[in-house]
């Protein structure tokens, strides 16, 4: 198994970027695919990004493409979203996940077809 523990939620204005990180404890993190998930007040569970064991390949929403960056410190067990030009619409609580694979280039954007999650980090973005 691997525990996963998100941080570096907060307020941020719109325009502004956060970086979150979800550290990993367990396994060998570098077995595992990763991504981010988010929810808003009132909806359900989105996909946001993914990222595949090697970093080489990454995945995301159309809603956050050319603004969020996935990455993977795999000496750190650790992953990052990058948020930058948040908007009120990013506000949610943003959830990582994982998945053990054995291919090095894939990556997952449903959520149950992740085995893992962590806690979750509350995003707030005001206008």
């Amino acid at each position: 198994q691997v525990q996963l523990v998100e941080s570096g939620g907060g307020l941020v204005q719109a325009g502004g970027s956060l970086r979150l990180s979800c550290a990993a404890a367990g396994r060998t993190f570098s077995t595992y695919e990763l991504g981010w998930f988010r929810q808003a007040p009132g909806k359900e569970r989105e996909f946001v990004a993914a990222i595949s064991r090697n970093s080489g390949i990454t995945y995301y929403a159309d809603s956050v493409k050319g603004r969020f960056t996935i990455s993977r410190d795999n000496a750190k067990n650790t992953v990052y979203l990058q948020l930058n030009s948040l908007n009120p619409e990013d506000t949610a609580v943003y959830y990582c996940a994982a998945v053990e694979r054995s291919f090095y280039y894939s990556v997952r954007t449903k959520e149950n077809e992740y085995d893992y999650w962590g806690q979750g980090t509350q995003v707030t973005v005001s206008s």
